[in-house]
């Protein structure tokens, strides 16, 4: 696609503006968005780094970001980076950094992901068996929960179901 203004570069800036439920689109390169001004200034320089990094900046962990023991900043012991460098780059030094930073993290990531702990798909055509377990633990989950609640009929649906599946699977 070519920029809407000069027709001759491709388009690198795709803005959506609404506007009273208006909606309009703008398709431009970097050198009209440049030209034009006020609407697009800014978004040249947009990495993922800076949304990390401004996501990190507005975490309420961070004032938590020294050891406890001696109130110095947190600090990978392997390459020596610390928290406040990781949110400005929004990189890791080392494989150890996630180690020593990984449970200041985990409210960034409840925040982006919902959850901390990456559950993933399976491809319908490679994933049998692997589906069916998936299902089996989300039964028992269910399963448990039923019972602590004391819902004696649900519990004995997801116990039969239960069963039907790891018969499926002792087949299979």
């Amino acid at each position: 696609m070519n920029c809407e203004e000069c027709g001759k570069r491709p388009a690198t800036l795709h803005l959506t503006k609404i506007v009273n439920g208006e909606k309009t689109e703008y398709h431009i390169c970097e050198h009209c968005a440049q030209e034009k001004g006020d609407v697009f200034t800014g978004f040249h320089n947009f990495s993922i780094n800076n949304l990390l990094s401004g996501l990190l900046k507005f975490d309420p962990m961070q004032k938590g970001m020294k050891d406890a023991t001696t109130n110095k900043p947190l600090r990978c012991e392997t390459c020596g980076l610390t928290y406040a460098q990781f949110s400005k780059s929004g990189r890791f030094g080392c494989s150890d950094c996630y180690t020593f930073l990984g449970d200041r993290l985990d409210p960034l990531f409840r925040r982006i992901h919902g959850n901390t702990q990456h559950i993933g798909k399976v491809p319908e055509r490679t994933g049998g068996k692997l589906k069916i377990r998936k299902e089996l633990e989300q039964l028992k989950q269910a399963l448990q929960t039923h019972v602590a609640s004391e819902e004696f009929e649900k519990a004995a649906e997801m116990r039969d179901r239960i069963r039907a599946l790891e018969q499926k699977m002792a087949q299979s």
